[in-house]
């Protein structure tokens, strides 16, 4: 039994080395994009949550940088990353406004996008949902407290925001909803605890949009970063520490080897100004003709395929239906 047993586990230092692997699979490549001209965003009204690091800190100022009038927003404020955004847009002379939003609270996601509309004088025209967290360690540690952040985060924040927003784009028949996903929204590693399952959902619920927005007028993009170096793995680092401390040790000695890797630092070498630059080409598209989905990395793209499946089973499914018109202008773009 113990001979049959050590022939279908992996040992620790296998599933190490695979988890390594798989991290190189995600994160290495050539560096693309960097040499695109970016596109004219003159005129452009864009909110973005999650403006304290990243993605979002970067986009904010890069949007800005091609013309678009930028609603820069993160929670509690004062705080030094808000200080330090308002500095670079004051030297150098960019539209940034920067304006408290919590996308766990109801309350404050609406009076965050009703004073953007306020000083917009009307409707966005582009909402970047980017405010987000990961934790590691397997499934079974993670407790009902950290399953409700991150679910309630990643998927019921991007959707606070989208509804505030939505009924003036709606009434103007034009807008961008751009949600922030992952390679990770299509395929898993083991020991990344939920990220993956908040980002599925975020995948299903941006699509079912996409669809229903078709005859508003309103474009929904999905876009699917692979690894790179921002805050969200020391961030996912302090969250996971925080859970494991409190998980108890038969839980943890069951799955010794992923307790051991959840601590994680990775994204490699790879440039954060992929995104932004991706999301920019993307704005500056002619409505109707925005991709669904975006995949961004210079190296592997492991969701290609299944994005690919997925269209063509959605038409499938539904080409024939009352809804088969929303589903194949969908997913025949791009």
């Amino acid at each position: 039994m113990a001979d049959k047993n050590n022939r279908i586990a992996l040992n620790r230092r296998q599933l190490l080395a695979a988890s390594a692997a798989t991290g190189v699979a995600l994160t290495a490549g050539p560096a693309t994009a960097a040499a695109e001209r970016a596109p004219d965003l003159t005129g452009k009204a864009v909110l973005v949550t999650g403006c304290s690091s990243g993605f979002g800190n970067l986009g904010a100022i890069f949007y800005a940088e091609q013309g678009a009038k930028v609603f820069a927003t993160m929670r509690n404020l004062p705080r030094a990353e808000a200080a330090a955004l308002a500095e670079t847009a004051d030297e150098r002379s960019l539209d940034i406004t920067i304006l408290e939003l919590d996308v766990l609270s109801d309350e404050s996601v609406d009076q965050a996008v009703a004073e953007a509309e306020r000083l917009n004088g009307g409707a966005l025209d582009v909402v970047v949902n980017n405010a987000g967290i990961g934790t590691g360690a397997p499934v079974e540690l993670q407790d009902l407290a950290m399953m409700q952040l991150l679910f309630d985060t990643n998927v019921m924040g991007y959707q606070r925001v989208a509804r505030a927003a939505l009924p003036k784009m709606r009434a103007k028949k034009s807008g961008l909803v751009v949600n922030i996903s992952s390679q990770l929204g299509r395929v898993m590693v083991p020991g990344m605890g939920l990220y993956s399952a908040t980002k599925f959902a975020l995948e299903s619920m941006s699509e079912q949009m996409a669809y229903e927005l078709v005859p508003h007028g309103v474009d929904v993009t999905i876009v699917q970063p692979g690894g790179y170096p921002t805050r969200i793995w020391e961030n996912g680092n302090r969250y996971t520490m925080a859970m494991l401390e409190e998980a108890d040790d038969e839980r943890k000695a069951a799955y010794q080897a992923l307790v051991d890797g959840a601590l994680r630092n990775s994204g490699g070498s790879t440039d954060p100004m992929d995104v932004p630059r991706a999301i920019a080409n993307v704005i500056a598209m002619a409505p109707g003709k925005r991709p669904l989905r975006l995949p961004v990395h210079p190296g592997g793209k492991p969701q290609l395929g299944i994005n690919q499946v997925s269209a063509q089973t959605q038409v499938a499914m539904l080409g024939n239906s009352p809804f088969g018109p929303w589903v194949k202008d969908v997913n025949g773009r791009g």
